[in-house]
């Protein structure tokens, strides 16, 4: 896997055998990369990373100018790759948080314009992850919210619920969230 465009273009991401993840596919990443420079600045956008896996997403974002970025993995072996990887890309502003996501969910008191989620495709309640997420105090109003998940799932019923892209058999499903005006 590779890093596809910015500053950090071209280099490679390389875990080791048997690693515990399932990366999202380049081309699965450039496409959402694409859609993403027309719905946030990055550049100025505090991200999180749910799921993180190999930290993928969270390389691509920093490459492409995100500064803060928070990756949360549960696997403490993977936490650690990702850690590492960051550290050896030159990645400043990255954090990595080795904790359940659900549990983070309900803990983490930081506000952030983007968040990202790759959960496990048979995780016990990835459909409950667009509820959760977008009506944490964390995501910051109209805040922008991704999942990625297969194609048994379907959200264009969920609020918040913005738009479905396809690539290959990755899903991506876009939520904004809603702020009721008084």
């Amino acid at each position: 896997m590779r890093i596809i465009s910015g500053t950090l273009k071209g280099k490679m991401i390389n875990p080791p055998a048997k690693y515990d993840a399932r990366p999202t596919t380049d081309f699965a990443k450039e496409g959402l990369f694409n859609v993403l420079m027309g719905e946030v600045d990055l550049e100025e956008a505090v991200m999180l990373d749910l799921f993180s896996g190999t930290g993928s997403i969270s390389y691509e974002a920093a490459s492409r100018g995100c500064r803060d970025i928070v990756a949360v993995e549960m696997n403490p072996v993977n936490a650690g790759f990702i850690k590492k990887t960051a550290a050896s890309l030159g990645i400043k502003g990255m954090q990595v948080v080795h904790h359940n996501v659900f549990d983070f969910i309900g803990i983490c008191t930081k506000r952030f314009d983007f968040v990202f989620a790759d959960p496990p495709y048979a995780i016990a309640g990835l459909d409950t992850l667009p509820a959760k997420i977008l009506g944490s105090s964390f995501l910051a109003d109209d805040g922008l919210f991704v999942l990625e998940h297969p194609s048994a799932y379907s959200f264009d019923n969920e609020p918040g619920f913005v738009k479905e892209r396809k690539y290959g058999n990755v899903h991506f499903s876009f939520f904004r969230k809603i702020i009721e005006k008084k």
